[in-house]
């Protein structure tokens, strides 16, 4: 199916992924790029060394932390390749005002949301070694989580299915989405 999906919208498809830590943004979001044949962008990747020491030691992000962040997420998603090309990102874009920051250059900009049960992201986060994100902050990114509303037309997918599955159900409502009957 690589490519469909794109070649059926005006330009080609941008995505974010998003959800909180230990959701599966970054895996979901590989296989759905591989899926479409698009580039993939890593938000946490993105980060500065300042806000990944401030996560490392177990200290929440604030509004103002995040602001550098999700700009370069949104330079990421608004640039020349990714308008032609289509690309996928991870990015927690846990509040409102954050995912409009990443929709105000790019209006056509479709979420995939990954939800769970708490103590099914809990597990997943103690399970998970080698990043800074410490399996204290699920609270905090918990708190601060504004669920994408209807108006913003999400794709939400629960996170008790395996990857793979998730992939297969972003697939078929991107396509609703663009295509509906």
């Amino acid at each position: 199916m690589a490519r469909a999906w794109g070649d059926a919208v005006r330009g080609a498809p941008r995505v974010v992924v998003m959800g909180v830590s230990g959701c599966g943004k970054s895996t979901v979001g590989r296989l759905l790029a591989e899926r479409l044949g698009v580039n993939f962008v890593e938000g946490d990747a993105l980060h500065s060394d300042r806000n990944v020491a401030k996560m490392a030691a177990g200290v929440p992000l604030t509004d103002a932390d995040r602001h550098g962040w999700l700009q370069a997420v949104a330079e990421q998603l608004n640039n020349p390749t990714a308008e032609a090309s289509g690309v996928v990102a991870s990015c927690s874009a846990l509040k409102r005002i954050y995912r409009d920051l990443l929709r105000a250059g790019a209006p056509d900009l479709r979420f995939v949301f990954l939800h769970g049960d708490r103590a099914l992201l809990a597990q997943r986060l103690g399970s998970r070694s080698g990043h800074y994100m410490p399996p204290s902050l699920l609270e905090s990114q918990l708190d601060t989580l504004e669920p994408p509303g209807d108006d913003e037309a999400p794709i939400r997918l629960d996170i008790a299915l395996a990857p793979p599955r998730l992939v297969e159900q972003a697939l078929q409502a991107l396509q609703a989405l663009e295509n509906p009957s």
